[in-house]
């Protein structure tokens, strides 16, 4: 349990960072306007209704209120994003490896050299 706490407290964090937060509790409150007025409706009223933008719930005008004010406290430097921006890419000279070649002199032979010289004694003889 101890060692699933830091990370759930890093994905929580992140969370919290991206303003994800914000669209899960988004989904969370079309899930519950849905599931109110499917009870009374039929599926297709109900996601009209859900989805009409002049019919917004309590949770949803608090999620556009939290995205509104998210958006004011951007740094200036985001504002700026539509600036050209000049990216520098250095490519090294590609690195090609042949193959070494060598060629021997005098190759050596596959076997030991022919004797052609006589034994010098002849074969042991079988003792009978």
């Amino acid at each position: 349990m101890l060692k699933r706490l830091p990370s759930a407290a890093l994905l929580l964090a992140w969370l919290f960072a991206n303003g994800a937060l914000l669209d899960a509790v988004q989904v969370l409150a079309w899930g519950r306007m849905f599931a109110g007025y499917a009870e009374t409706m039929d599926v297709r009223a109900a996601l009209a209704r859900t989805f009409d933008p002049s019919r917004p719930c309590h949770l949803c005008r608090n999620v556009a209120k939290a995205r509104e004010q998210a958006k004011s406290q951007l740094p200036a430097a985001a504002e700026r994003s539509a600036e050209k921006l000049i990216l520098a890419l250095h490519r090294p000279a590609p690195v090609i490896l042949s193959p070494v070649t060598e060629t021997w002199e005098n190759p050596s032979p596959a076997v030991g050299p022919d004797r052609s010289d006589p034994v010098p004694v002849p074969p042991p003889r079988r003792l009978s």
